[in-house]
């Protein structure tokens, strides 16, 4: 492997995926306590600091084995959860639907700020590599964990936003699959099922969203 382009490639990817993650865990803390949970924020933890919510293992140590490990074929990564007490809620069963859903929808608007400045930058004829493929880098990787943390199983987000919406015996039935639920979800990563059966048309639909979003602004600058 060319240690020249993976460095680039590191470089290309660092800031987007420190926003990404960030906002992404900062989202879940600021709906919680807008609905009556105050744990992250008595932790520390309602804040747009990248370190307050790097793991060590998660962030920065998984994915650069599994990039060495596959050649940049797979990669994953986690960052360390934002503490919510749902039995703080006002409303736990309705308000955790929220809770859960500000994280995707964090990353969805992340990814319509990076694919605007896309726009803007080949729109003015900016040639610079770095910067055009960080913009794109910086879709791509909000597309991923929108679409990954929608996956309907806990403790993924999708999983949380389920559990909410199903009536009180089916969403505890689903609940007990929690403790369970990180190695499930690793298992259909493996197999390829949540990728082909779901990242991949997730993700389809949504950089068709954002196209549509942005065809106004695409159409303004030609």
């Amino acid at each position: 492997m060319d240690t020249a382009n993976l460095i680039q490639t590191v470089l290309i990817y660092a800031l987007p995926v420190l926003f990404a993650i960030t906002v992404h865990e900062a989202a879940h803390g600021y709906a919680a306590r807008h609905f009556g949970d105050h744990t992250a924020a008595m932790m520390g933890r309602i804040t747009l600091n990248p370190l307050k919510h790097i793991d060590p293992m998660g962030t920065i140590l998984m994915p650069l084995l599994l990039y060495f490990a596959t050649s940049g074929a797979f990669l994953f990564g986690y960052a360390k959860p934002v503490p919510v007490n749902f039995s703080n809620l006002r409303k736990p069963k309705q308000h955790m639907v929220w809770v859960a859903l500000a994280g995707p929808a964090s990353n969805f608007a992340q990814a319509v700020v990076w694919a605007v400045l896309l726009v803007l930058l080949l729109g003015m004829g900016l040639q610079e590599r770095f910067f055009i493929e960080m913009a794109r880098a910086g879709v791509l990787v909000n597309l991923v964990m929108w679409a990954f943390n929608l996956f309907p199983l806990p403790p993924l987000d999708g999983g949380r936003i389920l559990v909410g919406l199903l009536p009180w015996r089916q969403a505890q039935m689903l609940s007990r699959i929690e403790p369970w639920g990180f190695f499930i979800v690793m298992a259909l990563v493996i197999a390829g099922i949540v990728g082909t059966l779901w990242l991949r048309p997730l993700m389809a639909l949504g950089y068709g969203i954002i196209n549509l979003l942005l065809l106004p602004l695409t159409a303004w600058l030609h």
